[in-house]
Parts: C-alpha cells; sequence; structure tokens
C-alpha cells in the first residue's frame, strides 16, 4: 500500500495521484507540484489515502510545498490575463496567414510560461509565431497541437441529452468506440444522432456494451429454430432492455402468428417451465377486483370519502357527555297572543255585505270574537322536529280555519273600519 493524494488541475476531469511526503494535506486545500507542463497550482480532492501499489504509475512524484496565500494571488492574477493572451495570439495567428483553429491559453500559476492549445488539419509551421508572442509575453511560449475530443474536453458544452458533455464532467481517459456499439445496440446508424460535439462517436456508447454483450450470449441467436411453451418458432428480434425475443409459429393451418417471450422461457424444456409457473400462480391468493373497477375510479372514490370526512359535523350528532342530564325545553310565555290583540285586523278584499247580515248583527259577531279571545288561549301545534344539521325559523302557529272566518269583520266598499278599544270590558 502506497500513500498518495488526489490533486484535480482545473482544465481536467482526471484525478492525478502524488506523493504527500510528511505533509498534512486536506481536502480542498491547495498544493504546488511539479508535472509534465512545469510547476502548477492543484486543488486537493481526496487527502492522504492508501491505494494499492498496481493503481499506481510509478515513480510518483512529490508534492512541493502547501499553496499559500501568494500563490493564490499570482493565480488569479495570470487567469485574469488569459483572455488577453487568447485575443493577441488569434490576431497573430490572422497575420501570419495559418490555417489554424485557437482553442485556449493558459499561464502557469507564476506567469512563467504561456500555453496555447489549437487544432489543425495538417502540420503547420509556427515558428514565426512563436517568435513573435516571445517578444510581446516576455515569457517562454509554448503552442500544443490537440485532437477534436480534447477541443471537446478543454471547451465543454451540452450533449444530445441535455447534459454537460461526459468528456469535461467526469471522463478520466478517452476510450475507443466503434461502429459495432451503436450496432448492437439497435441504434440508428445516423451520424447525426450517434455523434456528439466533436463530430465523433459518442462515448456513451461503450457504457452498455458490456451488458448488451452478456445478454447477446444468453438469449437466442435470431433466424433459428428455438422450442417456446407455444411449439417450434424461428426468433425475428431480441430486445435487450425487456429481455424478450419475439418468435415467429406456425400454426396447423398455415397461418403465421408473432409473439414475444421471456428469454427464459425459451429453449429445451419450455413447455414443462410454463405449466410450473401456471401451477405455481394458481395456488398463490389472487386479489378479487369489483366489476368496473380501474385504478381511476379507485382515486376518485377515495378522494371523495377524504373530502365526506373533512366536512364539519352537526352538533346534534354529537355524544353527549356521559353524566350530564339532557335540558327540558323551556316553553316560551304567550307573549304572541299579546301582540296578535294590539295589531289591526288586515283588511278583507273588497266586496258587498252579505245577504241578511245587518249592522247590529256584525257588531255582535264581533263583539263574541272579542270575549272569545280573551277567555280562551291560542291553540299552537307542535312543531315538527327538524332534521339534524338544520335549524328552522320558527313560524306562529295558524288558527283553525273556522276561527279565522269567525274573525273576519265584513265591510262595505264604502265604510271606514271601525276603530276599537282593547281595554278592560265594561260592566
Amino acid at each position: 500500500m502506497v500513500k498518495v493524494i488526489g490533486v484535480k488541475f482545473r482544465n481536467s476531469g482526471r484525478v492525478y495521484y502524488f506523493d504527500p511526503g510528511d505533509l498534512d494535506i486536506q481536502p480542498g486545500s491547495g498544493v504546488i507540484v511539479e508535472t509534465a507542463r512545469g510547476v502548477e497550482y492543484g486543488d486537493v480532492t481526496m487527502g492522504v489515502t492508501e491505494v494499492e501499489e498496481e493503481k499506481v504509475v510509478s515513480p510518483l512524484k512529490t508534492v512541493q510545498r502547501i499553496a499559500t496565500d501568494e500563490d493564490r494571488r499570482l493565480r488569479q492574477l495570470y487567469q485574469d490575463k488569459e483572455q488577453e493572451a487568447f485575443d493577441i495570439c488569434e490576431r497573430k495567428i490572422e497575420e501570419h496567414g495559418l490555417d489554424m483553429k485557437l482553442v485556449n491559453a493558459e499561464y502557469t500559476f507564476n506567469g512563467s510560461k504561456a500555453v496555447f492549445y489549437f487544432t489543425a488539419d495538417e502540420r503547420v509551421d509556427f515558428r514565426e509565431l512563436v517568435k513573435d508572442l516571445a517578444y510581446v509575453f516576455k515569457t517562454r511560449i509554448e503552442l500544443r497541437q490537440i485532437g477534436v475530443r480534447d477541443e471537446a474536453k478543454m471547451l465543454g458544452g451540452l450533449g444530445p441529452c441535455g447534459r454537460p458533455v461526459c468528456c469535461k464532467q467526469f471522463l478520466d481517459d478517452f476510450r475507443p468506440v466503434s461502429i459495432k456499439m451503436a450496432k448492437e445496440q439497435n441504434l440508428s446508424l445516423s451520424p447525426t444522432k450517434i455523434s456528439g460535439l466533436c463530430g465523433r462517436l459518442m462515448c456513451c456508447l461503450q457504457y452498455e456494451e458490456s451488458c448488451y454483450e452478456q445478454m447477446h450470449k444468453l438469449m437466442p441467436k435470431t433466424g433459428k429454430e428455438i422450442e417456446t411453451p407455444d411449439g417450434v418458432g424461428i426468433a425475428v428480434e431480441n430486445n435487450v432492455i425487456t429481455e424478450k425475443t419475439k418468435v415467429k409459429l406456425t400454426a396447423e393451418d398455415g397461418t403465421i402468428d408473432i409473439r414475444e417471450y421471456p428469454y427464459q422461457d425459451l429453449g429445451p424444456g419450455a413447455k414443462e417451465r410454463a405449466l410450473e409457473r401456471a401451477a405455481q400462480a394458481a395456488t398463490e391468493p389472487e386479489t378479487e377486483k369489483a366489476e368496473g373497477f380501474t385504478p381511476l375510479r379507485q382515486g376518485s372514490q377515495l378522494r371523495q370519502n377524504r373530502g365526506r370526512d373533512r366536512q364539519p359535523q352537526p352538533k346534534s350528532d354529537k355524544p353527549q357527555p356521559k353524566g350530564d342530564k339532557p335540558q327540558p325545553k323551556v316553553e316560551k310565555q304567550p307573549k304572541a297572543e299579546n301582540k296578535s290583540q294590539n295589531k289591526p285586523e288586515k283588511p278583507q278584499p273588497k266586496g258587498d255585505k252579505p245577504k241578511g247580515e245587518n249592522k247590529s248583527q256584525g257588531q255582535n259577531r264581533n263583539k263574541g270574537n272579542r270575549d272569545n279571545k280573551q277567555s280562551k288561549p291560542v291553540q299552537q301545534t307542535p312543531k315538527a322536529e327538524a332534521p339534524a344539521g338544520k335549524v328552522q325559523p320558527e313560524v306562529a302557529a295558524a288558527p283553525p280555519a273556522s276561527e279565522a272566518a269567525k274573525a273576519t269583520v265584513p265591510f262595505s266598499r264604502n265604510r271606514r273600519p271601525r276603530r276599537r278599544s282593547f281595554g278592560p270590558k265594561k260592566v
């Protein structure tokens, strides 16, 4: 086992191992290390850990020191100058008429060297360009030609899936990708659909290649006869994602039917395995569903029950606490009788007096009715009990139809109603 730390540089998603020596380095701190490009500033992503010697490329380079505040200030200072250096280099390329595309410009953390990355279809003679750049920047100049995949990794972007490209995000190194991978995964062979931003085949084609290779070994080969639970047929198509195979069966009458089976049900003994599965399914308890049952109807029924439970319950339905006797209803005093006596009677519809009735008869009848009202209390009809949760307004009990007819006083069309006094009766 070897003690190492993981260091990551800004333009690469790869983590490099370095020997920490006797330094106590924590994740998140900065270190100054020696690389193939010179002295660099790196960010520690993994603290001091022990790894197997097989995973380490020896000899390991040691960490020079832990970065200080001055190192961070120099790093930020030269990072701010990179855009200006990029613009100057592009202008110089146009002046020299070179067939090359500038990708990026970088400074080392202390400004000791400037590195320019470019892409080109052919070899480019840039010796005169290097002299001009060295005269302008007064430092060491390095021009490095990279490929289109390295360009995509350096610049980044969004892939066809809508996520940042894998090479910029987490890929350590590029792996070979072939068109055979797209064929085994039944993908479209259109270059626009299987190519990435760099114009090459997408790196994600090799992510699931091992799974497809393993499934193709387990599933039957297309175009060959295979035994199924329904007889012998010919395998037409394999679907690795669903792990099912389409088989073409020929019936006794000559009709052709294409059915889909799981690849485990195919091969010798397919009928016996199907019968065992059917017997096992019959022994298992099945949940009986009501006729017309659907998940949508079940969800609506649950919502209705939930809303019914949330509705406020009427007070009358609540059970009374134990030990408390129900309070008897207190009958109201017959105040309505006095009110009814003080109220003037409603005028009857206009009309002539009935025949055979004179003025004296009307007065005597009115007098008798008044005595009956004072002597006999008004009969009240029992109120009907209101349903639970509803309160009905109290309605005064109407007198019987015979008494109401007696209380009416006929009058003529041109006669005013006589003013009556309801004082004590004179003897």
